[in-house]
């Protein structure tokens, strides 16, 4: 349960952030603590399966940012654009598996050029789908109540399926005996995440386990997978919102924000697989119940 209090000493510590920032908020522009807490909070949540979109958007809205059009547009732009700091992240931790794929694609590793494709495999549903129903998805579930709702959903199936996974997380196949079928798997049940809340890590993680990954196998190739889906996310938005959001909070929130989303992400990682190694993923299910029904409350008292 060590992670629960760590976790909501965090929570409880974004939400003191949270109410300070408000007071320097503006309806235009944002305040340099702003931009340090949603990089804050987008490093740490981007890897671990609470789901780092809900809490940017609970987060966003403590914060007061968005409260006309333009400025929900621009700040919608801002979360996913921090995102290259926990992908290079995720580069700055896993050079050589990395360097592994480019070799492969250069007909030089063929256990790179798997993983690669691979991973190519796993991200083509999220990008079909996403492109297809991407604008429909945003209009209809990015609220507070869909999110607050995936949360519980969320935490809920964790507890359902910690009780029968393997108790000792090193077994499973390798990510090596990944096979491309078994991975086109793990990229359709990652389209269940495009609803806000649900967490790209959470059920990447579950999936790989789920076709038989190793608990470990599935984190590190959730992490790989990120850098493919979080990448195209990121380059998508930019071009499509970037010069509304650099319009409406300038040049350097951004840069905060992204170097900021780096060093949590990096922190989150380097603990997340360590904690791994020792418990299980128990815990974060009943973090999501636990945010879920303060999230409740929150919402009852008209401060979300």
């Amino acid at each position: 349960m060590g992670l629960v209090r760590t976790t909501g000493l965090v929570t409880g510590c974004v939400v003191l952030c949270c109410t300070t920032a408000l007071g320097a908020a503006e309806t235009q522009g944002m305040t340099y603590l702003q931009a340090v807490v949603l990089g804050v909070v987008e490093g740490l949540t981007e890897y671990l399966p609470v789901s780092s979109t809900g809490h940017l958007y609970l987060v966003s809205r403590l914060l007061g940012l968005g409260a006309t059009p333009e400025g929900r547009v621009a700040t919608d732009a801002y979360v996913i654009a921090i995102q290259i700091g926990a992908i290079l992240a995720v580069l700055w931790l896993y050079p050589g598996r990395v360097a592994s794929m480019v070799r492969g694609f250069l007909g030089r590793d063929r256990q790179g050029l798997g993983l690669a494709l691979n991973t190519l495999g796993a991200f083509l549903p999220a990008a079909i789908i996403g492109l297809a129903f991407g604008d429909l998805i945003k209009e209809r579930l990015f609220g507070i109540c869909p999110v607050t709702l995936a949360w519980l959903a969320g935490g809920m199936a964790i507890l359902l399926v910690a009780r029968k996974m393997h108790r000792h997380p090193g077994h499973g196949m390798e990510l090596r005996e990944l096979t491309l079928g078994a991975a086109l798997v793990i990229g359709l049940i990652q389209c269940i995440a495009m609803w806000p809340g649900v967490s790209r890590s959470l059920v990447t993680i579950l999936g790989g386990v789920l076709v038989g990954l190793s608990v470990q196998a599935a984190v590190e190739f959730s992490f790989i997978l990120g850098l493919v889906t979080l990448g195209a996310a990121t380059c998508y938005e930019i071009v499509r919102e970037g010069p509304a959001m650099l319009l409406q909070f300038g040049l350097l929130p951004p840069a905060i924000g992204i170097l900021t989303a780096f060093l949590s992400a990096v922190a989150a990682v380097k603990w997340m697989v360590a904690y791994l190694h020792r418990h299980g993923l128990e815990a974060f299910g009943y973090y999501r119940i636990g945010l879920a029904f303060i999230t409740m409350a929150l919402m009852l008292f008209g401060v979300a």
